[in-house]
C-alpha cells in the first residue's frame, strides 16, 4: 500500500479500535488485499497486535493476503452446491492451478476462492469466473474452462 493512501484512510477515522474492520476494508480496496506493510501500520497507528488483525482479518471471507489475479475464480459449497459435486471440483481447480483457496497463481493469472453460496441454488454445482455464473458445472466442465481461457 502507498504510505499515501493509508494516510489518507487514517483521516477518515478516529484511531479507535471500532474502526478497525471499515480501516481494513478501504485498505484492501486500494491494493485489493492486505500486504503486510498495510496491517503493521494499521497496527501502530491503532494500537493492536498485528496477531489480533490477523485474527479479526481471517475471521471474515472478505479479506484477502495475497495479490489478487487477472481472473477470479469462486468455487461454490453452499448445501446445493456441496451435495452436487462443488468439493470435487474446488478439489480439480486447486491441483490444476496448484493454489489452495484465497491464493493466486504464481504467474498472477488466477485467484480462486471458495464460497458458502452464491445464490444460484436452482443451478447447482456453480462457479462464479470473473463476473459469470457457471451452472451445473462439473469436473470436466471446469478443466474445459480453464482450457479455453489458456487458450485466450
Amino acid at each position: 500500500m502507498a504510505n499515501g493512501g493509508l494516510s489518507a484512510i487514517m483521516q477518515e477515522f478516529k484511531g479507535e479500535r471500532g474502526d478497525l474492520i471499515p480501516i481494513l476494508q478501504r485498505a484492501q480496496d486500494l491494493d485489493g488485499y492486505l500486504c503486510p506493510a498495510a496491517i503493521r501500520d494499521i497496527s501502530r497507528w491503532l494500537k493492536v497486535s498485528e496477531n489480533e488483525i490477523y485474527g479479526v482479518a481471517t475471521f471474515y471471507a472478505q479479506f484477502r493476503f495475497h495479490p489478487p489475479g487477472q481472473h477470479h475464480i469462486k468455487v461454490c459449497l453452499g448445501t446445493a452446491c456441496h451435495v452436487k459435486g462443488g468439493e470435487q471440483i474446488l478439489v480439480m481447480a486447486k491441483q490444476r492451478l496448484g493454489v489452495d483457496t484465497g491464493e493466486t497463481t504464481a504467474d498472477g493469472k488466477y485467484d480462486l476462492d471458495r464460497v458458502a453460496c452464491l445464490g444460484c441454488c436452482a443451478l447447482a454445482p456453480v462457479v462464479a469466473f470473473d463476473d459469470k455464473i457457471h451452472s451445473q458445472m462439473s469436473v470436466l466442465k471446469i478443466q474445459r474452462l480453464l482450457d479455453e481461457q489458456e487458450q485466450d
